[in-house]
């Protein structure tokens, strides 16, 4: 395959106005054929945005057409397996938003269905490439922290935004709140440094008067390894925590503020923009103990790397740059304690 990819994102939220669409417009691997919304006002926004692009008001428009070779799924979290399912049984390559499927049963019939269809499918967890991330992978492995004891990760703020109304009115069982949101994103990067799940708990909370999921969380899991790690996700803290604090036999890591990425992406720079994933100085980690610790300079984030990967894959045969079936322990997970919960 030499010409481009021809690309569909279903939904124009967050997740493909923020994430998708600049991403592929941007990689010349691509070429950003259609987007779906059934949204007046995201449609103009679209068609603006992307002249050259199809914009359709369903996925049965999406799948009657031709012209597409891959659909990018950010619809909301409880539409994902139904709409991914379709578009697999379509022939067309998937990328699915993590965290793939609200359900375990319902994700691994996703996988088994790409599988005999021989379908491409992988999911969307562009936080394997954030650049803080990348530079606590590199630490680890380089021994720079001794042995590992704990590791603490945190997603956390206070939003007076209004939400989404499916995320607002969507169960926690179902789907809604801030472990399915943020969690899975959690989770991946914990199992990512320090390897398979041996157990775990947690305490989903809602803050919010009338809540019926969860905006206050807290996930624990006992690494094989014998790592510990402690994962918050919230959207109501009054007072942030460190994004990144490991301690290690040798040494430790502190890391405070998110990632540039998504919020340069939602101000408009673009990924070709060479100051994209870059953090300034005065954001980098710091390693050591106390009285003596010293900055490291924090990689350049590469949310370009997953489409970049997506590509070789599927012209060339390498691997997808998320396997599908790493999203099951995350899902698996979040999934119990939310039953608990309920």
């Amino acid at each position: 395959m030499t010409d481009p990819i021809r690309a569909a994102i279903v939904g124009y939220g967050l997740a493909g106005r923020v994430f998708h669409a600049p991403l592929i417009s941007a990689d010349p691997a691509y070429e950003l054929a259609g987007i779906v919304t059934a949204n007046p006002e995201r449609s103009a926004a679209a068609a603006a945005l992307y002249p050259s692009a199809r914009i359709l008001s369903s996925v049965d428009e999406l799948l009657a057409a031709d012209g597409f070779d891959l659909v990018v799924v950010g619809a909301p979290t409880p539409d994902h397996a139904a709409v991914a399912a379709r578009t697999i049984e379509r022939g067309l390559a998937t990328v699915v938003d993590k965290p793939l499927a609200v359900r375990s049963v319902e994700a691994a019939e996703l996988i088994e269905l790409a599988s005999l269809r021989g379908v491409p499918l992988t999911v969307f967890q562009n936080r394997r490439w954030d650049g803080d991330f990348l530079t606590l992978r590199r630490l680890v492995e380089q021994g720079a922290l001794g042995d590992v004891w704990r590791f603490e990760s945190r997603f956390e703020w206070n939003s007076s935004r209004p939400r989404p109304q499916w995320k607002q009115e969507t169960p926690g069982v179902d789907g809604g709140g801030v472990a399915y949101d943020l969690g899975a994103h959690l989770i991946d990067q914990a199992v990512r440094l320090f390897g398979p799940v041996e157990s775990y708990y947690g305490e989903l909370d809602g803050h919010r008067p009338g809540a019926v999921n969860d905006d206050d969380s807290f996930i624990a899991l006992t690494h094989t390894s014998g790592v510990r790690s402690h994962l918050a996700m919230s959207s109501m803290v009054a007072q942030r925590g460190a994004r990144f604090r490991v301690l290690g036999s040798d040494s430790g890591f502190t890391k405070w503020g998110l990632d540039p990425q998504e919020s340069q992406l939602a101000g408009g720079m673009s990924p070709l923009d060479e100051a994209f994933g870059v953090e300034p100085a005065e954001a980098w980690g710091r390693l050591g103990r106390d009285g003596e610790t010293a900055p490291v300079p924090t990689e350049r984030g590469g949310y370009r790397e997953f489409y970049g990967q997506l590509a070789a894959a599927l012209r060339d045969g390498a691997p997808l740059p998320v396997d599908p079936r790493d999203a099951l322990v995350a899902i698996g997970i979040i999934e119990d304690l939310q039953r608990l919960r309920a």
